[in-house]
């Protein structure tokens, strides 16, 4: 009976292994997918998956900038303003602050001129309290402003609000200029500042990687979500309007969470998890390889799993069934537990689904539930990322020159055998000569440090 039930188990997991397998010639074909995919984007506005947005962020931070810059980071019930002070490349970062602000839940379905006007009065505030300071020698301030929602970018410092997401309503201020809302709500409380750059966390990843390592080329963000950000060069944008920048270059935000091939190894978990969610047929690659979609995913098995055999014994499956019980820092814990009997899984399991008293042989298979679908998302971030590099021509044989990778997120900065795999899956990709000219490295706050290292770089008293 016990190994009956074993095997029926078993056999889910086999299915799913297979299901998921990501040999290199799979991953290679989602590679070539991924650069076709942002070269159709590039070529026009809407030919391809990814929207392949142009920045218009032609300049970006080499170490040398110097001066008093801030930065606003709304993405959420919060927004946080920052203060950086930058000292040329001996000396760099000097001083960094940063306050963090609530925004009232009946201003977050208000009008744009009352939002606007209190995220301004903070800044004010926030200024107000630096005193008269030195730093600005008579200088007009300037602001990076990191904007996590939908844009139509029309200039490095101007962009149409889309669409609200989350729990924003502001409906009169969808499809006019954030940027000008800022500024006037600013000027309205007296603050001298100007919005230097809109950007968006992707591309603040990319700045910030760029600030400490110049080689860097790329940013992504693998944590709740996941996008890329890269170095494009501007004569190899088609649709880029008007003349090209002198620096010759311009960042390129992807927006490769909408991405799908047929050559992505997709399971009937996953498909179950698209129809169920709040946008079927949308962000395929990021339900695949994201923070917010792993624990999930797992659980949907371990309900197949309890469905179709008793391996976890008389359960009730009420908390199996609720969506988004597990959540992927639980995973992570029960994937890197090293206690002899499993005990971490054990107390996962009897917290999270209410599953009590399992064997150590079923805790080593949701052990292996996790790997399973913890792996296929890093090789296939990695398999994006190598799309990435392919297009713009580096990690090529003979090529000498540093590419360097920028990545934020708590999925690749908590989840060391995610990180393990992806860097090993990079590796395998690109081949030993290639890698050994590719350098990853965890760079955070793009969001926020990113964004007030952008205004430098595109300050208008830059040199």
């Amino acid at each position: 009976m016990v190994a009956a039930v074993e095997a029926v188990a078993e056999q889910v997991v086999a299915q799913l292994r297979e299901d998921c397998a990501t040999p290199a010639a799979r991953l290679d074909r989602v590679a070539a997918a991924m650069e076709e995919e942002m070269r159709a984007g590039l070529r026009e506005e809407g030919g391809s998956k990814i929207k392949m947005i142009v920045s218009y962020v032609d300049n970006l931070p080499n170490g040398s900038e110097e001066g008093l810059f801030y930065a606003l980071d709304l993405g959420g019930t919060n927004f946080r303003v920052l203060r950086v002070q930058l000292a040329g490349k001996e000396k760099r970062v000097v001083k960094r602050e940063s306050r963090e602000v609530s925004i009232p839940p009946h201003l977050m379905s208000g009008s744009a001129a009352e939002l606007f006007g209190f995220i301004a009065s903070a800044v004010a505030k926030y200024v107000a309290d630096e005193g008269r300071n030195a730093a600005l020698g008579g200088k007009q301030r300037e602001l990076g402003f990191t904007f996590s929602f939908p844009v139509r970018q029309t200039s490095i410092a101007s962009g149409t609000l889309i669409k609200w997401t989350k729990a924003f309503a502001v409906d009169d201020a969808v499809g006019e200029d954030v940027v000008a809302e800022l500024q006037t709500a600013m000027e309205k409380q007296g603050v001298d500042m100007r919005v230097a750059a809109l950007i968006n966390d992707t591309v603040g990843t990319l700045a910030a990687g760029s600030y400490n390592d110049a080689d860097t080329v790329v940013g992504v963000i693998l944590g709740t979500g996941s996008n890329a950000a890269y170095l494009e060069k501007a004569s190899d944008i088609p649709k880029l309007e008007g003349e090209l920048p002198k620096s010759g270059n311009m960042v390129i935000n992807t927006e490769w969470g909408n991405f799908s091939a047929p050559c992505l190894p997709i399971t009937e978990y996953d498909e179950a998890l698209d129809e169920e969610s709040l946008n079927p047929g949308e962000q395929i690659f990021e339900k695949l390889i994201s923070g917010l979609y792993l624990g999930e995913i797992v659980r949907r098995v371990l309900l197949k799993i309890a469905m179709q055999c008793s391996i976890f014994g008389d359960v009730d499956r009420t908390k199996l069934r609720t969506h988004f019980n597990l959540r992927t820092p639980d995973i992570s814990a029960m994937h890197h537990d090293e206690t002899p009997d499993l005990s971490i899984v054990a107390e996962k399991l009897a917290g999270h689904l209410k599953i009590a008293n399992t064997t150590l042989e079923t805790r080593k298979m949701v052990v292996e539930v996790c790997d399973i679908v913890t792996r296929r998302s890093a090789r296939l971030a990695a398999a994006g990322i190598v799309g990435i590099i392919r297009k713009i021509g580096r990690a090529t044989p003979g090529d000498k020159r540093k590419t360097g990778i920028a990545i934020d997120g708590g999925l690749f900065e908590h989840y060391g055998k995610f990180r393990e795999c992806l860097e090993s899956t990079l590796a395998e990709l690109l081949g030993e000569e290639a890698s050994e000219s590719v350098s990853v490295n965890l760079t955070k706050d793009g969001s926020g440090l990113g964004a007030a290292l952008i205004a430098a770089a595109h300050s208008q008293y830059a040199k």
